[in-house]
This record gives C-alpha cells, sequence and structure tokens, in this order.
C-alpha cells in the first residue's frame, strides 16, 4: 500500500511539475505571438486602437508595420529588421511598435495603397506621418533589406519631428 500511494504522489508531481513548466514556457514565450519575429525583445501592441492610445500617453511616436506571413518581401525584411541591433534598441526604448497582418480601418495608413512591406509612422498627436517615406516613388513607405540604415534615418527624423512640433 505504501508503494502503491508513493507511485501515485510521483506521479500526481510529475503532472504538476509538467504544467507548471508548461505554464512558465508560455508566460515567456508570451510577446514572440505579438512580434511575430519582428524583435522578441520590443514590447509590442495588439491593436492599432492600443498603439495610438500608448503614443498619446507616452509621447513616443507609433511605428506600424503592414506584412503578410507569406510574402517573401516581408520574410527579408523581417529578417534585416530583427538582426539590426540599433534599429531593435530604438524600437523597444522609443517608440510604441505594432506590426500588423490585416489592413486597419485608417485610411491614413494607407496613403498610396495597400501593398506590404510598409512601414508608416504616427505621431503622439496622431498624426501619421506621410512625410515620412521610403527611397522608392511607386512604393513610398516600402522598405527593403539593404535599406535598414535609411529606415534607422527615419525611425531619428520621426523622433527629431515631434521634439520639433510638440
Amino acid at each position: 500500500i505504501m508503494l502503491h500511494s508513493t507511485l501515485a504522489l510521483s506521479l500526481l508531481l510529475i503532472a504538476v511539475t509538467s504544467n507548471l513548466a508548461m505554464a512558465i514556457k508560455k508566460e515567456k514565450r508570451a510577446p514572440q505571438t505579438l512580434s511575430r519575429g519582428w524583435g522578441d525583445e520590443i514590447t509590442w501592441v495588439q491593436t492599432y486602437e492600443e498603439g495610438l492610445y500608448q503614443a498619446k500617453k507616452s509621447n513616443k511616436p507609433l511605428m506600424v508595420i503592414h506584412h503578410l506571413e507569406d510574402c517573401q518581401y516581408c520574410q527579408a525584411l523581417k529578417k534585416a529588421f530583427a538582426e539590426n541591433e540599433e534599429i531593435q534598441e530604438m524600437a523597444q526604448n522609443n517608440f510604441i511598435m505594432l506590426n500588423l497582418m490585416h489592413e486597419t480601418t485608417d485610411k491614413n495608413l494607407s496613403p498610396d495603397g495597400q501593398y506590404v512591406p510598409r512601414i508608416m509612422f504616427v505621431d503622439p498627436s496622431l498624426t501619421v506621418r506621410a512625410d515620412i517615406t521610403g527611397r522608392y516613388s511607386n512604393r513610398l513607405y516600402t522598405y527593403e533589406p539593404q535599406d535598414m540604415t535609411f529606415l534607422i534615418e527615419n525611425m531619428k527624423k520621426a523622433l527629431r519631428l515631434i521634439q520639433t512640433e510638440l
């Protein structure tokens, strides 16, 4: 009888421990579902509305990345973005960050169409910055993996604009 209860107890302990381990693992992985590979150290907001609210509250610009899972240009951009330390650090410290796989109802976020990848900035006064564009005239807000230096400049520009305008 003693053996039987010891066995039952250890089985129970194993079950509890593995559940706990799974819960801990789940908790640690939470931000990654929102990061979708764009940077796991970055705190991502879940929705555009939440992004606007946080931008206004924190006086930081909101950076919105539109992308799709099965778009090879998005995948390439995501890799360059995630591997760039300066971008990751600025995104973590100076911006409210959102990556979206669907369009928002805010037409200001698609001034020249609903293509992906597309990166736009919204300042804390909730103005979409149509003046912060990428290098391509046919898709104003698109960036390619080799454009990370240019994106860094645009991130700095977004930060400068809020200092001069507010």
